[in-house]
């Protein structure tokens, strides 16, 4: 079954929010999902992930700087080839989710665009976007695990199997 970390570092608990509405839009895809601030998360847990969301809040123009040192110590979690999403709330200027994405992608990570940056508490309409990076996430983890043959609603349909009248036209 397809694995999704959200790790985030939050500092007035607005990116927490978004880490859980993320995890709550991953979830509603049947796809596994833990939510961990960084300071608790853990190395097997990012190498055993198909999909790494990370979030960070921006201070003084950057994302804090424990979260840069985080992401670098990602190398040797051998992330690359997956899926990556960057997210982070801001109060001015919102750097840190771009400069989240550049680091995944300068590691090997495929990143979902766009990053996604929220001004200050995330709004209903704010936390439906995070829901909405969520479910994208676990479409792209999913992807992995769907096998040519194993969905039939993946094969190709002969044009002999369809007759006029039938399948909705």
């Amino acid at each position: 079954m397809p694995k999704v970390v959200v790790v985030y570092l939050s500092t007035s608990g607005n990116t927490k929010a978004m880490a859980d509405a993320i995890a709550e839009g991953v979830a509603s895809r049947n796809v596994d999902v833990s939510v961990v601030s960084f300071h608790e998360a853990k190395m097997e847990d990012i190498k055993s992930a198909d999909s790494i969301a990370i979030g960070s809040s921006t201070f003084h123009y950057k994302m804090l700087p424990p979260m840069g040192k985080f992401i670098d110590s990602l190398a040797k979690a051998n992330v690359k080839g997956k899926t990556g999403a960057a997210f982070g709330s801001y109060g001015w200027s919102g750097e840190a989710p771009v400069m989240i994405a550049e680091k995944m992608r300068a590691l090997g990570m495929k990143v979902i665009d766009p990053v996604l940056r929220i001004q200050y508490q995330p709004a209903e309409k704010d936390l439906e976007e995070c829901k909405r990076l969520g479910k994208d996430i676990a479409n792209e983890v999913k992807k992995k695990y769907t096998k040519p043959g194993s969905n039939p609603k993946h094969e190709p349909i002969s044009p002999h199997e369809v007759k006029m009248g039938e399948g909705g036209h």
